[in-house]
């Protein structure tokens, strides 16, 4: 493939197009690639607008609701990323997120677009084992089906997910896929700092959702608080607007009580992670947790859930310690052990760069997909 292409990347949150996907877009203008973004809530005079067309890339507002459930909006969704398909004639679309890989990849098979790439960040709300969610999950199922069999490679950021979307054929067998390590992290950017080491204190930095594990972190928090242990815990993010989101009352009792320290939502959580000197992610399953890649790059050790995507980060009692999904039980247990060895702190910090300099930099991770697509 030669330079002078078009390459157009379709998202459904403005913000990840620079917080996620920047050194990747980076990575293909030095290409000589014409880059092209589509997202929703991007007008003329945004800031993230603002940003990207400064880096040179062609920013194009689309409507898409990430949560919606409406047909007809997702309609227009289709029959917009095909209009601005058709106008914009991309050499390759690579899209990421259920709705951009869904509605994404059909629009560019419609459209003819020569090459088609879809990323797969994470199952999302439809893949919880809740019994309530089985319709949801049977539709994004056989839409997600329909789409991936029109894509030349689908790129998945750990191996449980590659694993459930073939036994579940979602992606047919005659279809391409390659495994990369998360989204990567910025190892320049996210250097290492300090360990505070005048008392425990704990870090999330999560969208306040419940299959983030937002509760049992405050529940141990609680516990261990209960405990008399002297120890503290913040909390970093934002109330989504999805159907599993902590309520602001639930969020407002944990900071009343003096159980979280919220800090709120931080365009640079670097200050916060210096700030702390354990990293937590109590979560129900991710693709490759981005916050957990920059609290390794800044030494930290981390406590996660032996599920899909964070499993993969921790290498238990390495570089940090991996508990079961939803148990409170353990997830206390393991901060407490913590708490108790400071020496296993300290080199658990030391442990997590190390590995986040191996396998997670973004540049060995971008370098393998340019590979994967045909530029290097």
């Amino acid at each position: 493939m030669e330079a002078g292409m078009r390459f157009l990347m379709i998202a459904s949150f403005a913000e990840s197009l620079i917080a996620f996907r920047g050194p990747l877009m980076e990575a293909l203008q030095e290409k000589g690639l014409e880059m092209h973004v589509a997202a929703p809530d991007m007008p003329v005079g945004h800031s993230i607008r603002a940003a990207l067309e400064s880096r040179g890339v062609v920013v194009h507002h689309v409507p898409l609701e990430r949560n919606g459930k409406n047909p007809l909006a997702d309609a227009r969704t289709l029959l917009a990323l095909h209009r601005l398909m058709r106008r914009v004639r991309p050499d390759c679309v690579m899209c990421y997120t259920i709705k951009p890989v869904i509605y994404g990849m059909l629009a560019a098979w419609l459209a003819r677009v020569p090459r088609r790439f879809a990323l797969i960040t994470g199952l999302g709300y439809a893949f919880g084992e809740d019994k309530g969610r089985n319709g949801l999950r049977a539709v994004v199922q056989r839409l997600y089906a329909l789409a991936l069999s029109r894509t030349d490679t689908t790129f998945f950021q750990n191996p449980d997910d590659e694993a459930l979307f073939r036994r579940s054929e979602i992606l047919p067998p005659d279809r391409r896929s390659c495994i990369v390590n998360g989204s990567g992290v910025d190892v320049a950017s996210f250097q290492v700092a300090p360990l505070p080491d005048d008392s425990p204190r704990f870090l999330l930095i999560a969208r306040l959702l419940g299959d983030k594990g937002v509760r049992e972190y405050a529940e141990a928090a609680r516990r261990i608080r209960a405990r008399g242990a002297r120890a503290r815990f913040s909390l970093v993010g934002w109330i989504d607007n999805g159907p599993d989101a902590i309520a602001q009352q639930e969020l407002d009792a944990w900071v009343a009580d003096g159980t979280i320290d919220y800090l709120g939502r931080l365009s640079d959580v670097r200050p916060a992670i210096a700030g702390c000197n354990i990293y937590v992610l109590p979560s129900y399953g991710e693709g490759t947790p981005r916050s957990v890649l920059e609290a390794m790059a800044m030494g930290r050790p981390i406590i996660t859930t032996d599920a899909p995507g964070c499993r993969e980060t921790v290498v238990d009692g390495d570089n940090g310690l991996l508990v079961p999904v939803r148990s409170v039980g353990a997830l206390e247990q393991a901060m407490m052990q913590l708490i108790e060895d400071w020496e296993k702190v300290v080199n658990m910090g030391q442990r997590s760069r190390q590995i986040a300099e191996s396998k997670y930099d973004v540049r060995k991770v971008n370098a393998a997909m340019l590979r994967e697509m045909g530029f290097e």
